[in-house]
């Protein structure tokens, strides 16, 4: 019988085949056929876009120990290679004053979690799974100088206002590498498998051989 890591680095080879050809940089690769194996979904080949800076912006935020702020508690729970590697990992969504200021203003958790985000300097990563409002916001407070993120995962999923959210995080020209996923796919454990991905190839040795 196969041990657990051994049946996933013969999964991570098999959709590394089963992507063929590509224009992805082996770092970037490597995190592609992280999200195809969380989701069984091969779009992700097709789909991802990274920024020129954003794997080695992540790699250095994670490497540093800086703070990650997720939209989901489940994006948060899954990020365990980036806590073992000294991350704190931080969701603001169910926090009472989130709950209580969104109430008054009429507006998502979300949003203001992302503006409660914005207090936590330096600040590692945002990463956004779940709410495409959280994106958008994220994006308003980075142009407006009250958000200072090392780098943005923005992969939020659904049918309302998700692809344009990400279309959004490409034309921004925020000076803030990104890394997203067109479309309206995307999720919480896609988010996280981003980050865990990036806190593997914090390891040199991991960066060496990439799986």
């Amino acid at each position: 019988m196969m041990k657990p890591h051994e049946i996933t680095s013969k999964s991570f080879e098999a959709i590394r085949k089963g992507i063929g050809e590509h224009n992805f940089s082996e770092q970037e690769l490597s995190l592609v056929i992280r999200m195809v194996h969380t989701t069984g979904d091969y779009e992700y080949a097709e789909n991802a876009r990274f920024h020129p800076d954003a794997i080695q912006c992540g790699i250095d935020a994670i490497r540093a120990g800086r703070p990650i702020v997720s939209d989901t508690r489940m994006a948060q729970a899954g990020m365990t290679k980036a806590r073992a590697e000294g991350c704190e990992v931080q969701c603001f969504v169910h926090d009472e004053d989130v709950v209580d200021e969104a109430k008054k203003l009429g507006v998502t958790r979300s949003i203001i979690a992302i503006r409660k985000a914005a207090s936590i300097r330096p600040l590692g990563i945002v990463a956004i799974g779940n709410a495409p409002t959280a994106l958008m916001e994220a994006i308003r407070l980075i142009r407006e100088g009250q958000l200072s993120p090392e780098l943005i995962v923005g992969v939020p999923v659904g049918f309302v206002s998700a692809a344009e959210s990400k279309e959004l995080l490409i034309a921004s020209d925020l000076r803030v590498p990104y890394i997203t996923a067109l479309g309206n796919k995307g999720g919480s454990a896609v988010a996280a498998a981003i980050i865990n991905g990036l806190a593997v190839l914090t390891d040199r040795d991991e960066v060496k051989k990439i799986h």
